[in-house]
């Protein structure tokens, strides 16, 4: 089996940008999730390599109709090589599962960045133009209809718009393009933001992430209908 060839590298920001990838590297054979898998595992076109542990692509149902993209690994995603594993995922699988959607089975879950950036620190505009690439084959073997964007950076990342995540969080947003084209894209808090703000009175984040949550539960019987 051939690996995917890296994407090439970027010196300068490139928003989420439908299509841009390639469509003939988008394989479409039954081992494509391990191709991916394989190929970001030998991925060398930002510096995040340098300090990894292992390469953090996924965790859930590859045929979800549901996919969360987050910002990128921390520290207990890094060390097991999944995302959303630590205390914000354990809080995004409960906010999930308060809606009837189970992480494993109901939802793909990853990252705009599959590497961890030290410190915890956001991804620069190049890390995430390096591996937007990646991004875009997951979206496209996924075939997700509904999308959910956990905090700016992944707004940033896939919708190209910086900061603003407290204006257009709960705004659903339809995609275009033959990467996006179609789907129904949401931003939300991210889970560690609710973390360091843990009140539930009405209008809170987690109130306003609770209300979002209910709109994709809908949304996805809708689309089930």
């Amino acid at each position: 089996m051939n690996p995917l060839p890296p994407p090439e590298r970027s010196s300068s920001q490139r928003s989420f940008t439908p299509g841009a990838s390639n469509p003939a590297l988008l394989s479409t054979s039954e081992d494509s999730f391990a191709e991916l898998a394989a190929a970001c595992s030998d991925c060398r076109c930002c510096g995040l390599v340098e300090g990894r542990q292992q390469v953090v692509v996924s965790r859930g149902n590859p045929a979800a109709r549901l996919m969360v993209i987050g910002e990128g690994p921390g520290a207990q995603e890094d060390a097991q090589g999944l995302p959303f594993v630590g205390r914000a995922g354990q809080l995004l699988d409960q906010m999930l599962a308060s809606v009837a959607i189970d992480s494993n089975r109901d939802a793909y879950i990853c990252n705009v960045v599959k590497c961890r950036p030290p410190d915890n620190r956001k991804p620069s505009a190049e890390e995430m133009a390096a591996c937007t690439p990646w991004l875009e084959r997951q979206i496209h073997l996924v075939d997700p209809p509904v999308i959910l964007l956990a905090g700016a950076t992944a707004m940033q990342g896939v919708l190209g718009i910086k900061g603003g995540i407290t204006r257009l969080r709960g705004q659903w947003r339809q995609g275009s393009g033959p990467v996006l084209g179609g789907r129904w894209l949401l931003p939300i808090f991210h889970p560690s933001y609710l973390l360091r703000n843990p009140s539930r009175e009405q209008g809170s984040p987690k109130w306003l992430t609770w209300q979002d949550l209910q709109d994709v539960r809908r949304r996805l019987d809708q689309l089930a209908a």
